[in-house]
């Protein structure tokens, strides 16, 4: 189990050091999070710090793992949400999922997701190996964003 105080405290410090220059206006909250925590910026310029379909988020939480990181080598990686992005694109992302391996299941035709980065594939194979006679496949490719193959396999 991490250092959970120590992981908060430097990742609080890392988000201010980022945040605080630039004049937004934000609060900082942490809650645990499988083996490390989240950090949630609530912002009246949350689009600002999210962006185009989260891309400056995603900087922001690799900005803030460096810091974190700079500090405590070892340290467990750190997600950053804003206003609750993330975990309204995740919701949508699995809706999705769930909706073609229901369609795959009827059809018996193979379908692909999207491009989604390795965290969204994770959670997109988890939570498709809970339906029975489903089976998905990350194409092999060297590109960080890949496609899921959602298939029916026979039991």
């Amino acid at each position: 189990m991490p250092d959970t105080e120590r992981l908060t405290t430097l990742t609080l410090a890392a988000a201010e050091s980022l945040l605080k220059p630039l004049g937004f206006d934000y609060t900082l909250s942490t809650a645990a999070y499988e083996d490390s925590i989240v950090l949630h910026i609530e912002s009246t310029d949350a689009s600002h710090l999210i962006g185009d379909e989260g891309d400056r988020l995603d900087d922001l939480q690799y900005l803030i793992n460096r810091l974190v990181q700079a500090e405590w080598e070892e340290a467990p990686r750190v997600r950053v949400d804003c206003d609750h992005y993330r975990e309204r694109a995740e919701e949508k992302i699995l809706r999705r999922a769930r909706s073609r391996a229901q369609r795959v299941l009827e059809t018996g035709k193979p379908l692909l997701m999207e491009k989604l980065n390795a965290y969204q594939r994770r959670l997109v194979h988890n939570a498709l190996a809970e339906i029975p006679g489903i089976a998905t496949a990350s194409e092999e490719t060297d590109s960080r964003f890949k496609r899921i193959t959602i298939s029916r396999v026979e039991a």
